[in-house]
């Protein structure tokens, strides 16, 4: 895992992106303080840039550096999700401007996968992760259903094995200021 976690890292220092495992299903990343790298997602995935993107971050330290206000809602959520769950928070700083949404909100999750932690936790900063599909295709739930076009417009393939059977999103919730929850995707 380590010899993929520093080929990995040498790309996504690079402004370059990578196919990879995350805790839901295979993702298409890069580092999300990079907006040309953020910009060449948009462009893979053939997606209008108003359509924000989830980005992941290691642990709470590294989310409360990019969200100054975290609802406590939001942490007893991150504490007690079974399921991946990914947190809308508004008011992001230190994030590539193109990843933030008009509404200045941004969506994280906190994944519970070794490798994707321990990538971040190496590279010290979020990364993005969103479906390795083009936008309006169905979300792969495999590595083998990810499209020719996906896999040569991608840098770098996190080569390792795909051990989840009908891999689904994360659900995404947005937590108002007061702490109501809003169920945007179970």
């Amino acid at each position: 895992m380590q010899e993929d976690i520093t080929q990995t890292l040498n790309i996504l220092s690079s402004g370059k992106l990578i196919l990879y495992p995350t805790d839901t299903v295979w993702g298409i990343g890069c580092d999300a303080t990079n907006i040309d790298a953020v910009k060449k997602i948009y462009q893979l995935k053939q997606r209008e840039n108003s359509k924000a993107l989830i980005c992941l971050v290691a642990n709470d330290a590294m989310l409360k550096k990019h969200i100054p206000e975290i609802h406590n809602t939001a942490l007893d959520i991150i504490k007690l999700a079974v399921k991946p769950t990914t947190i809308i928070y508004n008011n992001p700083k230190g994030l590539a401007s193109n990843l933030i949404a008009k509404d200045n909100s941004v969506a994280i999750r906190i994944p519970k996968n070794e490798f994707c932690l321990e990538l971040i936790r190496q590279f010290g900063k979020p990364i993005v992760s969103t479906s390795a599909n083009i936008s309006g295709e169905p979300t792969p739930k495999s590595f083998k259903e990810i499209s020719k076009e996906i896999l040569k417009g991608v840098d770098y393939v996190v080569n390792l094995p795909d051990e989840k059977n009908e891999a689904k999103p994360s659900s995404i919730i947005k937590i108002s200021n007061d702490g109501n929850v809003k169920v945007i995707r179970e």
